[in-house]
């Protein structure tokens, strides 16, 4: 983009000015440290266009909404309609999680986005022992389709879009929310929404996993095949990143690790025998956003460039639909602080900004107050008023990708993509991502990266406001929610009364066929598990036929 010349003279110039300028300037105010991002990155005290010498607008830039769609998926972005709005919530009952989701939706939010509760997570019944002591307490309590049913009462499924943070037992909830929706009258093929069933990350940094990955992927591909052909607005998989950022992982890592997974997914995809362009564009991902403000505008928009050229370049795909990377963010929980919470407004809305800046398509704010508990519902509220006011008063939607030409966002654009690449081809030589996980690779590299960081803020590398500097005695009072112990109680008996009145009989039919379809390896599990639900077969039976069959995950030590 520069004359070589013109690049040659700034690079002069630049060192005359270090010489000079800068030096004497050193000797009265010396430079507090040597700077870097949190991947590592080293920060130069300016960038100018050497920095950016081979940059092609074309090639590393383009257009908002065409390829590489480093500036945006869609041509005109937030001037036609503002990335959704999503709250992330769930807790106790079903009728709580229902109240909190209708306040929401009455004060301005545009979609939901379901927590489930550990138990949920993981595949078991409110009443089972696994279960106890652990129900409504950091999600809804969903047993069967009963629990469901009344968590989207009054809730228009086919006006609304919905979220589920749900892994392992992915196809059973799915199958629970279409069944919902046929009963509101709403067809399955109007839904609109995502399920996260991003089944990797979590052998890599949160543990929610049942099954051994083979029988995993199986029913991860039976979700993009099914909705393929009767759920064509869903996204059928939010590939996460940001479990493996809040594990530890620096930005470079969370991008290359999510992008490895992706490949993993849509390779087992392909060699099922789905049509590439069929499912690609439901694909859909799911990032943190973190403190280190520039680091994460440059990440998104790497990331969105690096998917486009591994769909076109390496699977070959035909449709623009399929380069594109759509992608939920939320701001990241692991960096609030119990100390000085308030301080957690500011982070939030800097985490925020860089999301939007960065061109999400949808967002989720944390609670100031989620260092401490669940969210209340004032907290909550603050959180959804930070995306308005981004929205509505910072005036930085008026343009798309703003910060494009910026020196060093696109330096930094570049470096992220470079080392991520990297990342990915060792990936690669190992086997893929399962081959990676099974070797402990990625756990170990994030579980390094969080012991710098540790050692970091201990030292004082790293200022944590409010923790290791800046600290004052008072304690601040905050109101925050309580989860009480009694709901367990109800909610087991609500389940065993459920079991008295549904046709046992039935129940056992449809668990029968369903067992048969999971030993036969080349059925679709969705329309069993969808049977199933509709006759109140449990959470916890449909996962237990599923356990007999593919056996349980049990992961080896790595360190």
């Amino acid at each position: 983009m520069f004359d070589k010349h013109r690049v040659k003279e700034i690079d002069e110039r630049r060192k005359e000015w270090e010489d000079e300028t800068v030096s004497r300037s050193l000797e009265k105010l010396p430079e507090k440290c040597e700077f870097s991002t949190s991947s590592g990155i080293s920060v130069s005290r300016v960038y100018t266009p050497v920095e950016t010498a081979d940059f092609d607008y074309f090639r590393d830039l383009g257009f908002p909404g065409e390829y590489p769609f480093t500036r945006g998926v869609y041509p005109t972005m937030y001037r036609a309609r503002f990335w959704t709005m999503r709250q992330y919530a769930g807790f106790g009952t079903a009728e709580q999680t229902n109240q909190r989701f209708r306040y929401l939706l009455e004060q301005g939010q545009k979609g939901l986005s379901v927590a489930f509760d550990f138990p949920t997570q993981v595949g078991y019944d409110c009443d089972h022992p696994m279960a106890r002591g652990e129900v409504g307490k950091a999600g809804v309590s969903v047993s069967t389709l009963q629990d469901m049913e009344i968590v989207f009462d009054k809730i228009p499924l086919d006006k609304i879009t919905t979220s589920m943070t749900i892994n392992a037992p992915t196809n059973v909830l799915l199958a629970m929310y279409v069944a919902v929706a046929q009963k509101q009258g709403v067809e399955q093929t109007k839904l609109g929404g995502t399920v996260q069933n991003d089944i990797l990350k979590e052998y890599v940094a949160r543990g929610m996993y049942i099954f051994p990955p083979k029988p995993s992927m199986r029913l991860v591909t039976d979700i993009f095949e099914y909705c393929s052909q009767q759920m064509p607005n869903w996204n059928t998989i939010s590939i996460s990143g940001y479990h493996i950022r809040e594990a530890g992982a620096t930005a470079v890592q969370e991008l290359a690790f999510t992008l490895a997974n992706a490949i993993a997914y849509v390779q087992a995809a392909v060699d099922h025998g789905l049509d590439l362009d069929m499912f690609a564009g439901r694909l859909s991902f799911f990032f943190a956003a973190h403190n280190n403000f520039l680091e994460e505008i440059a990440k998104f928009r790497a990331a969105r460039r690096l998917w486009a050229r591994i769909m076109r370049e390496r699977f070959g795909a035909k449709n623009p639909a399929s380069w594109m990377l759509r992608f939920h963010t939320q701001t990241s929980g692991v960096s609030l602080t119990a100390q000085q919470p308030y301080n957690n407004i500011i982070r939030v809305a800097l985490q925020a900004l860089s999301a939007v800046l960065g061109g999400t398509q949808s967002l989720h704010t944390n609670s100031f107050d989620e260092a401490y508990a669940l969210p209340s519902d004032h907290a909550v509220l603050v959180a959804l008023r930070t995306q308005q006011i981004i929205a509505y008063e910072s005036g930085v939607i008026d343009s798309v990708d703003p910060l494009a030409g910026s020196y060093y966002i696109e330096y930094l654009t570049n470096e992220i993509e470079e080392r991520a690449t990297k990342y990915i081809g060792q990936i690669d030589a190992m086997g893929g991502a399962v081959a990676a996980i099974e070797k402990g690779f990625m756990q170990r590299e994030i579980t390094e990266s969080a012991y710098r960081h540790q050692r970091e803020v201990e030292s004082k590398k790293r200022i944590v406001v409010g923790v290791n500097e800046f600290i004052t005695e008072d304690e601040i009072p905050i109101k925050i929610l309580h989860i009480d112990p009694k709901i367990e109680k109800a909610l087991v008996e609500r389940l065993q009364q459920t079991r008295r009145q549904r046709n046992k009989t039935k129940v056992d039919e449809t668990l029968n066929k369903l067992q048969h379809a999971a030993e036969s390896e080349d059925k679709n599990l969705m329309p069993f598990m969808l049977d199933a639900v509709k006759h109140y077969a449990t959470l916890g039976e449909i996962c237990d036929v599923l356990r007999e069959v593919f056996g349980e995950y049990k992961p080896s030590s790595i360190f």
